[in-house]
């Protein structure tokens, strides 16, 4: 090897080189390799590795790190939501639970409001009725004295029809 950095990609060749050529075990498809001429070799390219792949990688694990951080953030804003979306279902039903019983107040307070008509319209009903005897007997009482009154009143007109008849028969003898 030379002095120069020897090239990722010389070192990968010799490499597969040094497989291909390696000596093959009887009855296999496995090969014979000296560990420490592989090991060597494997180091040499490691430290060939351009920065760009070790800042990639570096990437990578950032990269996963992130998702990560994104997954959980998305987990918990998914949460939040299915808690405000709850809150929200809970709101509605309570809201309907609410109209639900004020309608049923309602409709029991116009039921109430009828029933109250009712019997009031009754009670003024029972009231006029007692107000129609009352009223009844008063003008039975008012008849039966204006006929009192008329009976005497005939009485009286006849007495004086009969004085004045008396009284003219009286002047009428001057006339003789």
């Amino acid at each position: 090897m030379s002095d120069q950095a020897p090239d990722l990609d010389d070192l990968l060749v010799e490499l597969r080189e040094l497989v291909e050529n390696a000596r093959t075990m009887p009855m296999s498809a496995s090969v014979l390799v000296n560990r420490e001429e592989i090991l060597g070799l494997v180091e040499e390219i490691l430290a060939a590795l351009p920065d760009e792949v070790r800042h990639a990688r570096w990437l990578l694990k950032e990269r996963d790190e992130f998702m990560l951080q994104a997954h959980r953030e998305a987990d918990d804003v998914l949460a939040s939501a299915r808690v405000q979306a709850e809150r929200m279902v809970e709101r509605t039903e309570i809201a309907r639970e609410a109209k639900r019983v004020s309608q049923r107040i309602i409709d029991d307070a116009e039921a109430q409001a009828r029933r109250l008509r009712l019997e009031c319209e009754d009670y003024i009903d029972h009231k006029l009725g007692e107000f129609e005897v009352v009223l009844d007997r008063t003008m039975n009482t008012v008849q039966q004295g204006r006929q009192r009154l008329q009976v005497t009143f005939d009485t009286v007109e006849d007495e004086a029809s009969e004085q004045l008849e008396e009284a003219n028969a009286f002047f009428d003898q001057d006339l003789d």
